[in-house]
């Protein structure tokens, strides 16, 4: 039987959105990592435009996340970790 979850990578980009989180933040970020979208990543917004193919997920009011989703590799790759309005 195939692994139910997937694997959650992060590129440069998120690596470096990341260092940038307060410590509470990353706590709750790795919590939507492993418990949400690791076990269900089609549960985030799917995005349009520019950022058309990725979903964004909440991390709070104004933060998001977004990555993209391998689904034959069952893969997920974190591409960034804060707001997309411009911060």
């Amino acid at each position: 039987m195939p692994p139910s979850h997937y694997e959650v990578r992060i590129t440069r980009t998120a690596e470096k959105d990341i260092q940038t989180l307060t410590p509470k933040l990353k706590k709750k970020l790795y919590e939507i990592l492993t418990e949400s979208i690791s076990q269900n990543p089609f549960q985030g917004k799917k995005l349009i435009g520019d950022l058309s193919g990725s979903y964004s997920f909440r991390l709070t009011y104004q933060d998001r996340i977004v990555y993209s989703i391998d689904n034959t590799k069952r893969i997920v790759y974190l591409e960034r970790a804060r707001t997309h309005y411009g911060h």
